[in-house]
C-alpha cells in the first residue's frame, strides 16, 4: 500500500495526491465478483456429469463476470499537483488544473461532472453518491477547493491572463453555485 490518503482534508491546501473513488460500491463489486467466480467454479467441479469442455466453460464464465466487475470498480479521481487524472470504466484522462472550470455534484447526479475549458464536461466516476452520498458531497467539495485553489493560482502568474481570469472568474462564480447544489443533495 501506499502513504497518500485516500479520504481528502476540509482544507485547500492539504497533501497531494488525494485519490477518490467509491469505496463501498468497489468493495460490493469485487466481493460479488470473487463470490460469483469461487460458486460457478465450485459448481463446475461438483457436478458430475460436466466434460473438460463444460467445466471450462463454467470456469471461463467466471472469469468473465469477475473481469466485467473488476472493470465496473475501476473509476477514480486522482488529484495532484500539476493537475487530475480521471479514471473511468473504459477510459482515462489527464486533465490540468487551468482546464477545470467547475465540479458539479447536483442532486439526482450520478456522479460528479467536470465543466472544462474547451466546453466540454466530463463525467468523474470516481466521486459518485450511489452507496455513500455523503461520502461524494464532501469529496466533490474537496475536489471543488483544490480546483478553485490551483485554477486561481495558475490564473494569477499566467501570461495569457484574459482566458484565465476569465476562467477562474467563472469557477468562482460557479463554485459557489456548485456548492449550494451540492449542499441541495444533502
Amino acid at each position: 500500500m501506499t502513504a497518500k490518503p485516500e479520504r481528502p482534508a476540509s482544507s485547500p491546501a492539504q497533501a497531494l495526491p488525494v485519490t477518490f473513488r467509491p469505496a463501498r460500491t468497489r468493495a460490493v463489486l469485487l466481493t460479488a465478483g470473487a463470490a460469483v467466480f469461487v460458486a460457478l467454479v465450485v459448481i463446475s467441479v461438483l457436478l458430475p456429469n460436466l466434460s473438460p469442455g463444460e467445466r471450462t466453460s463454467f470456469v471461463f464464465t467466471g472469469a468473465l463476470l469477475l473481469g466485467a466487475l473488476v472493470l465496473l470498480s475501476r473509476p477514480k479521481v486522482v488529484a495532484d499537483e500539476t493537475g487530475v487524472t480521471v479514471v473511468n470504466i473504459a477510459t482515462s484522462r489527464r486533465l490540468e488544473w487551468a482546464e477545470i472550470v467547475r465540479v458539479n455534484l447536483r442532486p439526482g447526479d450520478p456522479w460528479v461532472f467536470l465543466d472544462l475549458t474547451d466546453g466540454t464536461s466530463l463525467p468523474a466516476l470516481g466521486i459518485q453518491p450511489g452507496i455513500a452520498k455523503q461520502r461524494a458531497i464532501s469529496d466533490a467539495r474537496a475536489l471543488r477547493a483544490l480546483v478553485d485553489a490551483r485554477s486561481g493560482s495558475e490564473a494569477e502568474g499566467s501570461a495569457d491572463t484574459d482566458r484565465n481570469s476569465g476562467d477562474s472568474g467563472d469557477a468562482g462564480n460557479s463554485g459557489d453555485a456548485g456548492n449550494s447544489r451540492a449542499t441541495d443533495a444533502d
